[in-house]
């Protein structure tokens, strides 16, 4: 359980090369797919994303806000494609909608790629990797979705920044439980 409750979000200015290995990138992804999945739809998918394919991957969203925003300034072109460089590491997390049972809400789709990412974080922890999950704008844009090959049932969940951590990162204070939960009698 300490492993559990010492999980936390590194910012991705702290982190730095190496990568997560081929081996460890395969442990996150294993833990992934144990994620809860309602009648077995394996409704998530994964792009994994390293070395040069982030430059590739940069691109790709600076093509998309030209889109989106089509008076953006250098400085948001230059901010939006710096993002997928900041960790070595982005796995993007997608659910997937299948019409295979229909009686599975897109909800519990939605929920178990949500589940699947939160392994790869807890993954990642396991591996001492420092890891964030981002969403932004690029999550929802129909030019990202389609560079990045998605089919039409696909969403982005997120993308996860994964690397290693150049500093100690202090242990932050935890909300308490109790202010979130209601004893229903």
């Amino acid at each position: 359980m300490s492993f559990l409750l010492s999980r936390k979000s590194i910012v991705t200015q702290w982190m730095v090369e190496p990568a997560p290995t081929k081996e460890d990138i395969n442990f996150m992804l294993q833990a992934a797919v144990t994620a809860p999945d309602h009648g077995w739809l394996r409704p998530w998918r994964f792009i994994v994303i390293e070395g040069e394919a982030r430059s590739k991957l940069s691109d790709l969203f600076v093509d998309a806000l030209k889109i989106r925003t089509p008076d953006a300034t250098p400085e948001q072109l230059e901010k939006e494609g710096s993002r997928p460089k900041l960790a070595p590491l982005v796995i993007v997390v997608c659910s997937v909608m299948t019409d295979e049972k229909p009686g599975v809400p897109k909800n519990e789709r939605v929920l178990s790629a949500g589940a699947a990412a939160q392994n790869i974080l807890l993954a990642a922890h396991e591996r001492n990797y420092g890891a964030i999950w981002l969403t932004g704008n690029a999550a929802y844009d129909p030019t990202v979705k389609e560079g990045l090959g998605l089919d039409k049932n696909m969403d982005i969940v997120g993308f996860l920044y994964i690397g290693s951590v150049e500093r100690e990162v202090k242990e932050r204070k935890r909300p308490d439980p109790a202010d979130y939960t209601i004893n229903w009698n």
